[in-house]
């Protein structure tokens, strides 16, 4: 029986995996690189043992000083969350090697699901339909994905549409691949744009129960990650989804599976599925799982690593179940990851639930929240950009959606940008509500996703700008002042680069605001304002933390930087500079100093947040100055590159 579980992770799946094992009375271990020592998981483990060092490589992929750290710390055994060494089968051996339970499926298992080639050939041989891979494509293919083969989240993964940009791609998978996973393995296949990306999670016990719990869709991602998941999946005939569930199961018995696992297919659009993987653990997602059948997955994993049998058959989902991710980046930005401090991260949940480290299992949950951060935390370029998880339950689909898209606009989060606005407009959409699912939803509908609310925004601004007043006046009168007041200006720039300038004054006959005609002040506090437009009523909530402004309304949130009152001259960028849009690290140079180059070909590539980012010349002319090398770190603003323009 385990007494002691070290976690070998971190962030919101440490949290998850502590929380289960509270209700269980099973006391917990945490490990933290240097970076992760004042994190939420940290502290909420009975004890913590310091990996030393910031990047994965040197704490949270280091096998051995987590084993060490298990038995310094007298833990019996080791849950390895997602991520990092989660499918390491060397990993799950040493586990075991040292005396400790592995809370996950055999090495062998892991070990033959370990490469995605491998994997592929050994469920065709099980009868399980596979998606093969291509030795020698051909137009006829195309498009291609190009694929690492050990592992998954997007990373080692490129869409090729010409036989000529193909060896690049190879190229640039290899090495991001030889990176991320240690193997620089890759394959190519073929890529259905309108396919649909559906999983079948799995849980098997030693005694020779497999359940199939049931299925989710996963479909709407960006650059290959989940970003809305959702269970049961949507409109599937009985039969597709009986044949999805026979072949997860044939594809677990074929290699010996215990504990928790997930199988996932591409379903296209003629009904036919196809293998793509099976992930060895638990998988993000797994709270939609959770919502609809009440089941604790943690505490089966648990369970079935301490030997007990599962029942014979799962319990069958009730209503539908709906979890968007929650990131720090900007969707308009080609989803460039946003770091710096998170103020705050504020979801308004019924008072029975929970929020932030702990999980309400049971179908009929409402809503819940899964976070490894909270307001003070550091979004750092050294791990993933998730920041919460948000999970709603419902009766039905539709209602799913709605309470889920109205929590997140709801939501006060204060920090780095994020991508919550694209989440809600995407649960919003007619195409989603509609289940038009396809694994290209988000690249298909992002102008319309991202674009920007310039009303809102100048609203937004207008609120700053009064708030900011009656803070530095005291609380203002309600439109109107013995002696009128001599004009205002504050100027503020949005997220998305633009910039407005309010112009207020009060006056006896109340607030006037050119460019915001037929607005009227009702109340204004610092953290408070109320408009008038038209009649109706709006309350802008406003959050001041150093030149940054929140301003929060029911419908979403908007971040404003406070501007100087009148712009400095002498601050100029030259149009051909490329600076850091993050911190990171520079991976490979593409391009060499004397080049020509045209407007959007990339010069080099950053990593940051595990996932690469190209910067390309922002114009067509000519690279006069190159000051990145592969292995540089930079900060956000560090000058990259000059590409001098090409003269009209």
């Amino acid at each position: 029986m385990i007494t002691n579980l070290l976690v070998a992770n971190r962030g919101e799946i440490a949290r998850r995996v502590f929380h289960t094992c509270r209700e269980l009375g099973i006391a917990t271990t945490a490990v933290h690189s240097d970076p992760d020592a004042g994190a939420p998981h940290v502290r909420e483990a009975d004890a913590a043992v310091r990996l030393p060092g910031a990047a994965p490589a040197d704490t949270y992929l280091r096998a051995d000083l987590i084993v060490r750290a298990a038995l310094a710390a007298g833990a019996d055994a080791v849950h390895p969350g997602y991520g990092f060494l989660s499918e390491s089968a060397e990993f799950a051996q040493a586990v075991l090697d040292a005396g400790l339970l592995w809370v996950g499926p055999p090495p062998a298992a892991i070990a033959a699901m370990g490469s995605k080639t491998a994997a592929k050939r050994l469920m065709a041989e099980a009868g399980v339909p596979v998606l093969g891979a291509l030795a020698e494509p051909t137009e006829a293919d195309l498009p291609l994905l190009v694929k690492a083969a050990a592992g998954g989240g997007g990373r080692g993964m490129r869409v090729v549409r010409s036989l000529a940009e193909l060896p690049g791609e190879l190229a640039a998978a290899r090495a991001e691949a030889a990176k991320a996973f240690g193997s620089d393995e890759v394959f190519c296949e073929r890529y259905l744009p309108t396919g649909r990306h559906v999983e079948v999670q799995l849980l098997a016990d030693a005694h020779g129960t497999v359940w199939a719990v049931g299925d989710r869709d996963c479909s709407l991602q960006r650059r290959h990650q989940k970003v809305i998941e959702e269970a049961p999946a949507p409109g599937l005939p009985a039969e597709v989804r009986a044949a999805l569930h026979a072949a997860a199961r044939d594809a677990a018995g074929a290699i010996g599976y215990t504990g928790a696992g997930t199988a996932e297919f591409l379903l296209a659009e003629d009904g036919r599925f196809y293998f793509l993987e099976m992930n060895t653990r638990l998988q993000v997602e797994h709270p939609v799982t959770e919502a609809v059948t009440g089941l604790d997955l943690v505490a089966l994993q648990l369970a079935v690593a301490e030997g007990e049998p599962l029942p014979p058959e799962p319990p069958a989902p009730v209503g539908h179940a709906i979890e968007a991710r929650l990131y720090a980046e900007d969707p308009a930005k080609d989803w460039q990851p946003a770091t710096g401090t998170l103020h705050r991260l504020e979801l308004t949940l019924p008072h029975q639930e929970f929020t932030g480290s702990g999980t309400s299992t049971g179908a009929g949950a409402g809503l819940r929240l899964d976070s490894g951060v909270e307001a003070g935390s550091e979004i750092t370029p050294h791990y993933d950009a998730m920041l919460a998880k948000v999970i709603a339950w419902a009766p039905t689909r539709a209602a799913a959606a709605r309470r889920l898209a109205d929590a997140l606009a709801r939501a006060r989060v204060h920090g780095p940008a994020t991508n919550r606005d694209l989440l809600v407009r995407a649960l919003r959409h007619p195409a989603f509500l509609a289940a038009d699912l396809h694994t290209g939803f988000l690249a298909e509908h992002t102008a319309e996703l991202t674009a920007p609310d310039t009303k809102g925004v100048e609203r937004a601004a207008l609120a700053a700008a009064l708030a900011d007043a009656a803070g530095r006046r005291g609380a203002l009168p309600s439109g109107w002042r013995n002696l009128p007041s001599q004009p205002q200006l504050k100027r503020y720039r949005a997220e998305d680069g633009t910039e407005s300038a309010v112009r207020y004054q009060f006056t006896r006959i109340g607030l006037l605001a050119e460019d915001h005609v037929g607005v009227k002040l009702v109340e204004a506090a610092p953290d408070r304002v109320v408009l008038s437009e038209d009649g109706l009523r709006r309350t802008y909530r406003v959050t001041r933390h150093g030149d940054r402004v929140h301003v929060d309304t029911p419908d979403g949130g908007t971040a404003l930087t406070a501007l100087p009152r009148f712009p400095d001259p002498a601050v100029r960028t030259d149009p051909g500079a490329l600076l850091a849009p993050m911190p990171g690290t520079v991976v490979r140079v593409v391009a060499a100093v004397g080049d020509t180059v045209t407007a959007g070909q990339p010069l080099l590539v950053l990593e940051a947040m595990k996932m690469e980012h190209r910067v390309a010349a922002p114009s067509d002319g000519t690279l006069v100055e190159l000051r990145a090398t592969p292995g540089r770190q930079v900060e956000t603003g560090t000058l990259l590159a000059v590409v001098q323009p090409i003269e009209a």
